[in-house]
């Protein structure tokens, strides 16, 4: 998952979204909350971490304008203000879930992927394509109840394939998910990783088709397909 933290306590910020990277997240993070309207602007991103209490802009805000605009965007809402009103206050203004400081990690890395899942609709499990299967408790990969063996870079190309499973994932989308920032990196190294990948589950009912214009898709094969 790419997740847009909006967090201006500091150390907080920096613990959260390494640890949310540890966990297989791509992260970016915002301090101040007149820069998160636009980072959503320029990314694609799974969820949104929103702290209520930012400078420049207040988590409040951010989300009536998110909604006013039909911005669809999970959000899940971190904050010291554990009360009943300020939680039912914020589900009125947007938010998808709340969760109140301090948290556990566990729990808020279930939630996300709770959210996400959601916002994709249950009749479209998030981290399920047939037979390929994705633990969010231990990250792994099974296939037909087999782990699957992948590096690192195929199991992020995977996963951002699998968390949108019957719908395409862009190059771009695949370059943030499994290269984050990293300016060096040449698009056809994405080709390299959907060869191994699409290698490795050959003959498993599942495949990764190619759509002109529109990007890469995990997908149940059938015969006449190919």
């Amino acid at each position: 998952m790419r997740i847009l933290l909006a967090e201006d306590e500091r150390p907080l910020g920096e613990w959260l979204a390494k640890a949310l990277e540890q966990g297989g997240c791509r992260v970016d993070w915002c301090d101040d909350g007149r820069l998160v309207e636009r980072a959503l602007a320029e990314r694609d991103y799974d969820a949104l971490v929103l702290d209520l209490g930012l400078p420049g802009r207040d988590g409040g805000t951010i989300l009536r304008r998110l909604r006013a605009r039909d911005e669809r965007i999970p959000v899940l809402v971190l904050t010291a203000r554990d009360t009943l009103g300020e939680r039912v206050r914020s589900l009125n203004e947007g938010a998808d879930d709340f969760l109140a400081k301090p948290f556990e990690l566990a729990e808020l890395e279930a939630r996300l992927t709770a959210l996400v899942r959601r916002a994709r609709g249950s009749e479209h499990p998030r981290l399920a394509c047939g037979p390929l299967q994705f633990d969010t408790v231990t990250r792994q990969f099974t296939l037909s109840a087999e782990p699957l063996q992948l590096s690192p870079r195929e199991h992020a190309l995977l996963k951002a394939l699998v968390q949108r499973s019957g719908e395409p994932l862009t190059r771009q989308q695949a370059m943030d998910r499994v290269f984050g920032d990293d300016e060096d990196v040449q698009p056809s190294v994405i080709d390299v990783l959907l060869h191994r990948l699409r290698k490795r589950l050959e003959g498993s009912g599942v495949r990764i088709h190619t759509y002109r214009g529109l990007g890469y898709v995990l997908e149940l094969d059938t015969p006449g397909q190919h």
